[in-house]
């Protein structure tokens, strides 16, 4: 199980109420809500494997060279030669600290990397995982890395958690085709012909899901369908042809901004799921100062009950 934490934190900060405080007056509620979500996902699924995928930099400059209007929309503060910071609540961002101080004295693992999003650690991980996975977001982007394969047991679904967390969707490829009547393996095409303004891709001027559904259907990949504007010979009417070689330039980049990177090296985390806690103490003395003794001892318990069986 591979949880984009940044999504689920982010929906627990604006789901559980802003009350939830320590006994110093700390907001608590992502802390508390992320620790509920992961009980609940934990003892539901009951995974052997778990990763706390994280965003090292939320907006790689790799990205932004390619298209600069990526995520600009969400930065609060532009670091010359660095990671920009990104535009987050101050009561969320004061308990990032206290998750992972948590999550590590629970003993569960946190993996990022340099350079790299969480949605990239997820597709490296997913990626010859030998076992099953379930990947955990909020992030349509990640409908790219589903693959089914039961007879091998490599299946990769997407536990989609727009609607919430207590609500969530099982994405396989068959609902991929049914939503948006492409394949999974075409998602990240469909995604940047179709563009999204939550990240801050202009897609294809003109072209929507149906319009970029129905060319990849025709044509299979951008690739193809950039080689069928470029033919006269080709069966594209003349709208979508110059809507495609208008949008050349950004066709240049935009795949592989679009796509998850499957192949950083992460070293070899270890994501086992922990029976009991790492460190007892550790976790104890958090759960007294932050108020976070329910929430801790749920996840104790969902831990030790899913070891048993």
């Amino acid at each position: 199980m591979l949880l984009d934490t940044a999504s689920l934190y982010f929906r627990a900060f604006y789901g559980v109420p802003d009350t939830m405080r320590a006994p110093d007056g700390t907001p608590v509620n992502a802390v508390r809500g992320l620790l509920d979500f992961i009980s609940r996902l934990v003892e539901e699924y009951e995974p052997t494997h778990l990763a706390c995928c994280w965003d090292n930099d939320w907006r790689p400059q790799w990205r932004v060279d390619l298209i600069p209007s990526y995520k600009a929309h969400r930065v609060e503060a532009e670091v010359p030669g660095g990671s920009d910071i990104e535009e987050v609540p101050d009561p969320l961002q004061v308990q990032i600290p206290i998750i992972i101080e948590v999550l590590n004295a629970f003993g569960i693992a946190i993996v990022g990397a340099d350079g790299y999003e969480a949605d990239d650690v997820i597709g490296t991980l997913a990626t010859d995982a030998g076992m099953p996975v379930e990947i955990v977001t909020g992030d349509r982007d990640l409908f790219q890395l589903v693959a089914d394969a039961p007879d091998t047991g490599l299946s990769v679904r997407v536990l989609y958690t727009a609607r919430g967390v207590g609500r969530h969707e099982r994405v396989t490829e068959a609902v991929v085709r049914e939503k948006y009547d492409v394949n999974a393996s075409q998602y990240a095409d469909f995604a940047t012909l179709r563009g999204d303004n939550s990240d801050g891709l202009p897609g294809v001027a003109g072209v929507g899901e149906k319009t970029a559904a129905t060319l990849l259907n025709r044509f299979g990949t951008i690739a193809g369908i950039r080689a069928a504007a470029l033919d006269p010979d080709a069966e594209l009417a003349p709208g979508p042809r110059r809507k495609i070689l208008d949008a050349g330039p950004y066709l240049d980049v935009a795949p592989e901004v679009v796509a998850v990177a499957r192949t950083i090296d992460l070293g070899a985390p270890d994501l086992a799921l922990p029976a009991t806690p790492h460190d007892p103490g550790a976790l104890t003395e958090l759960a007294g100062r932050w108020a976070l003794e329910s929430p801790i001892a749920r996840l104790v318990n969902v831990l030790t009950d899913v070891a048993a069986t």
